[in-house]
């Protein structure tokens, strides 16, 4: 399994839009097959910072969902959403390999 950790700047000013823009995502990762984990917005911390974790059961079955995604509506209209926002200033990817009981 591999766990994407990202690590997203957003507009503390449209952190609205940067919610409705995480909701888009949460279904469409378990579209491809992913389980999403969430994504954790800030709260009594600094306004600028949001994480999200989702898994796949290997870095093949996650470069499959990109390739996916990349052609699928609904990831093109989060995409584009995105885009019209500016909501996300910056965001960094990494990849873990949880280590469970």
């Amino acid at each position: 399994m591999v766990t994407c950790h990202l690590r997203y700047v957003i507009d503390p000013f449209k952190l609205a839009e940067f919610e409705r823009y995480a909701r888009m995502w949460l279904p469409l990762v378990a579209r491809f097959g992913g389980t999403h984990h969430g994504y954790f917005l800030p709260h009594e911390s600094a306004n600028d910072i949001a994480v999200a974790l989702f898994s796949f059961p290997s870095l093949a079955a996650y470069e499959e969902y990109r390739a996916r995604a990349a052609d699928d509506p609904d990831c093109q209209a989060a995409m584009r959403y995105h885009a019209e926002t500016r909501c996300i200033l910056s965001f960094e990817r990494t990849f873990l390999r949880p280590v469970l009981a």
